[in-house]
């Protein structure tokens, strides 16, 4: 099992009954025996540029974890759920091992002293 975070932009026109489309997203990634870990609503937002006409969008994020077999067939599911306008799946674990952990700075060392000869 991985864990993966899950960014859905969903229709504007849904802010209304929203919470339909969330538990239908849900459905589908515990369906495929995913577990979702947290859930973080956004509400809309402007987008940065015009998708399908639309102006605004309502953000979703899911924190998830999952059988990487199985993150093909949620990004099937949701390609073709009418509700959702874009979507992106992306690997927790692949984005912790590029981080680096925080370093310390390194102590600084006295600066060597130069030697001057007088003539």
């Amino acid at each position: 099992m991985r864990h993966y975070e899950v960014a859905v932009v969903l229709h504007p026109d849904l802010e209304i009954d929203l919470e339909n489309t969330t538990k239908k997203i849900e459905k589908i990634i515990t369906d495929l025996g995913g577990k979702i870990e947290k859930k973080d609503n956004w509400g809309k937002r402007k987008l940065a540029y015009k998708i399908n006409k639309l102006d605004w969008g309502i953000y979703v994020f899911y924190e998830i974890e999952i059988d990487p077999t199985k993150v093909r067939a949620i990004n099937d599911k949701l390609r073709i759920t009418e509700e959702v306008i874009r979507y992106l799946i992306v690997s927790l674990e692949d984005i912790r091992y590029l981080k680096k952990p925080n370093q310390q700075p390194a102590e600084k060392k006295p600066a060597a002293k130069e030697v001057t000869k007088e003539a």
